[in-house]
């Protein structure tokens, strides 16, 4: 698995600097303020720095932008990254200068000057969630990247608060590997068989098989892997640091570990992207990382379906009907709509199991979600408001965009079937909001219950935020900051 590059805090010392190779980043405020160390910078490089800073272009630099200069006379670095941050800068300004020193890192070391910068370990975070490829399935040699070195007037403090953002960006790299695996490598069992290792972080884990699932009446979550070679399974992390007889947060996700449609064949064109079609079990077990690394003082509960949806003389076909854990019969029309499918049955069974006093589900459900919201925000859909804003809080906290969608009657009348309970689809109209209403028929009235539907951020064909193109992590952070917020004692 990928790992985030080393850091490390150092106290300050400005005449090591002149023989530091790699690449050397200073920080200078953006009225053009330069702390000691820039200013020793500038006396070796004969004046660089000030003149760039009393440039035209430095007038137009933002909070977070780099600047960066080749070769630096005086130095031995190979280039001189040239930061605008505030010295009290916020925790996104901060993070924004990190990701722009991550992306022009490359594989070289690198020596950050920090000074008497506050926010030093959140700069950390941005370097090292940017710094991040997916090379396990190349032959050629990867060059391996380079450390980071942060010189700080207070390491000591640097380094304590880096602690549990060093354990997010661990998370936020587990389900980035998670998601860009393709589904030859990471099947059903593969997959299983990386959550049972967390167990070494201390994380309780579970796996049930096909006839487990099959003796606790999970015919929903079944019925979409029939088609499938491989077996479809139910895994089960928990972590239980708070108090011993507080009710579990319960985050379930749909692992689809690839998507041809079923028998409801997807189009040939795209459809090497539904490796990523398990981005919320992805999340889930991210998340679930974090919580078991940083040693979160809260209860919670990751559950994940992991199937395969395959045609075959075994798959189910369009018109069959699936009785789902619940009992609740559901006639299935397309059976490309089958993450609610896998959803319905874990959510059932996180509640009958471990009583949860909140449930939050993730998948990427719907390209409707991407109709409506673009690869800029998640689609949030929630039976209880306080629970939803506080979700939304800690999202925009931690930069990750998400909107509140709407639910309905009307919407939930969409689904009504003719020979069975509901229909697993309510038409082209609304999509993303009916595959919700359906969801909620699977949670019981009185647990607060959210629904992420993630299709449109889980995996981008750019930039985001804080990674490269491909896989984004989206959503580790946010809930992390949610059980931070919410349910640490």
């Amino acid at each position: 698995m990928t790992t985030p590059v080393a850091v490390t805090f150092k106290e300050t010392d400005n005449e090591a600097i002149a023989g530091v190779e790699g690449r050397v980043a200073v920080i200078v405020t953006p009225d053009g303020k330069l702390d000691l160390s820039a200013r020793r910078v500038n006396r070796l490089t004969k004046g660089a720095v000030k003149r760039l800073v009393e440039s035209e272009a430095w007038g137009k630099m933002k909070p977070g932008q780099v600047k960066s200069l080749a070769m630096p006379v005086g130095m031995a670095a190979e280039a001189l990254d040239v930061v605008c941050l505030p010295r009290s800068a916020t925790v996104e300004e901060a993070r924004k200068a990190g990701v722009a020193l991550g992306k022009v890192k490359g594989d070289a070391a690198l020596l950050v000057l920090a000074g008497p910068l506050r926010r030093v370990a959140e700069l950390a975070l941005g370097v090292a969630l940017r710094a991040y490829a997916f090379t396990a399935r190349k032959t050629a040699p990867v060059e391996k990247a380079g450390t980071v070195t942060v010189m700080s007037n207070s390491p000591e403090d640097a380094e304590e608060n880096f602690k549990p953002l060093r354990a997010v960006a661990e998370g936020v790299f587990f389900t980035r590997d998670l998601v860009s695996e393709p589904a030859n490598y990471l099947t059903t069992t593969e997959f299983a068989a990386r959550i049972e290792a967390l167990s070494d972080t201390g994380l309780k884990i579970k796996v049930l098989d096909e006839a487990e699932m099959e003796e606790l009446g999970m015919g929903s979550l079944l019925s979409v892997g029939h088609g499938s070679a491989s077996p479809s399974k139910l895994a089960i992390m928990e972590w239980n640091g708070g108090e011993k007889d507080a009710a579990p947060l319960a985050l379930v996700g749909k692992g689809v570990v690839f998507d041809t449609g079923g028998i409801s064949l997807k189009p040939a064109a795209g459809m090497e992207d539904m490796t990523m079609d398990m981005g919320g079990a992805g999340v889930v077990c991210g998340v679930m990382k974090t919580l078991a690394l940083r040693g979160a003082k809260a209860n919670v509960v990751g559950l994940v379906g992991l199937v395969e949806n395959m045609p075959s003389d075994r798959a189910t076909r369009p018109g069959d009907v699936v009785t789902s854990m619940k009992g609740d019969t559901i006639e299935v029309i397309n059976t490309d709509a089958e993450g609610r499918l896998v959803l319905a049955d874990v959510l059932w069974y996180a509640q009958e199991h471990y009583k949860p006093a909140a449930v939050v589900d993730l998948a990427t459900l719907t390209g409707a979600i991407i109709i409506g919201l673009g690869h800029e925000n998640a689609g949030v859909f929630s039976n209880d408001d306080t629970f939803a804003g506080h979700f939304l809080k800690a999202a925009e906290a931690e930069g990750e965009g998400a909107w509140r969608m709407p639910m309905g009657q009307a919407y939930d009348d969409m689904l009504k079937s003719d020979i069975a309970d509901m229909k697993n689809v309510g038409g082209r109209p609304a999509g993303s909001i009916t595959a919700a209403q359906f969801l909620q028929r699977f949670v019981k009235d009185d647990v607060p219950w959210m629904h992420l539907d993630i299709a449109g951020v889980a995996s981008v064909k750019s930039d985001t935020t804080y990674a490269p193109k491909g896989a984004s992590g989206w959503g580790v952070m946010a809930l992390n900051r949610l059980v931070a917020d919410c349910y640490e004692s």
